[in-house]
């Protein structure tokens, strides 16, 4: 048993990258083995993994062909800190891939499909999906457990949140995932204390969220930090270990571990 997490956006720039990356880390930390897929043609993983442009055939793409035998194209990550993560690249194949899965019989249930016929052992999965709400991220909800939604504190991101919450259920329903992907929670992205409107949207988000049974984790702060560290390719721990803003991803992380003992104990019991 495995936790499969999407982190879903339908607006660019709300942090699922630097989410993804960093969750990654602090699981590899805690001595998790962590699988991270790249759902986006943009292939914004690569560039925050240090890693180089990969060939299509050793990419997401080539898993989703008909001729996959089962090979994962799985890139070692921060390999001189850690062993226990790795990445399926993504990239512009993408874009093709993504067109193909509207015309395919299973195409929404394709990754899970992979995932069932060539299971990884990996405790924990994370898709990140691009900023759209078409073929790729319902590819990646019909194959999770849970998803997470990182909002910017802004009308626009919210608004946007309140489609993507629409979207779920409608999806869930229509493709009849059972068991539902569980909503881990939202997650408030590149907060800033000095903007009014942010404490304001922050100090609302909880009580609105409640409504619907849903988490709203702790912020993530906005610094510099962040877009320096991917920039070399690395998760803020290890760019900067002494910069607090590392430690803002200790709930998400924290919850995310429990989730995986828990499953552990559940195969136990099986």
């Amino acid at each position: 048993m495995q936790i499969r997490l999407a982190v879903i956006s339908n607006a660019g720039g709300s942090g699922k990258t630097t989410l993804s990356v960093h969750l990654a880390h602090a699981l590899a930390k805690r001595k998790y083995n962590v699988a991270l897929f790249d759902l986006d043609p943009q292939g914004s993983l690569t560039l925050f993994c240090g890693l180089n442009q990969p060939e299509p055939e050793h990419t997401l793409a080539a898993v989703l062909k008909e001729n996959f035998d089962g090979n994962w194209p799985l890139t070692p990550c921060w390999s001189e800190h850690t062993d226990k993560v790795v990445i399926c690249q993504g990239g512009m194949v993408l874009t093709q891939t993504a067109d193909e899965l509207v015309l395919h019989k299973r195409g929404a249930y394709l990754l899970g499909d992979r995932l069932t016929d060539y299971p990884l052992e990996h405790d924990l999965m994370i898709f990140d999906c691009p900023a759209t709400l078409g073929p790729l991220p319902l590819m990646a909800l019909a194959a999770s457990t849970h998803i997470i939604i990182p909002v910017q504190l802004e009308p626009k991101s919210i608004q946007g949140a309140a489609h993507l919450l629409e979207w779920y259920y409608y999806h869930c329903k229509h493709l009849r995932l059972k068991p539902t992907p569980e909503i881990l929670g939202f997650v408030p992205n590149q907060y800033d204390a000095r903007r009014a409107a942010h404490r304001q949207m922050l100090a609302a988000l909880p009580s609105q969220l409640e409504q619907m049974n849903i988490h709203a984790f702790s912020e993530i702060r906005d610094s510099a930090e962040f877009v320096n560290a991917s920039g070399q390719g690395l998760p803020l721990a290890i760019h900067r270990p002494s910069h607090q803003a590392k430690d803002d991803f200790k709930e998400i992380a924290s919850k995310l571990a429990t989730l995986i003992g828990s499953k552990s104990k559940e195969s136990v019991k099986v």
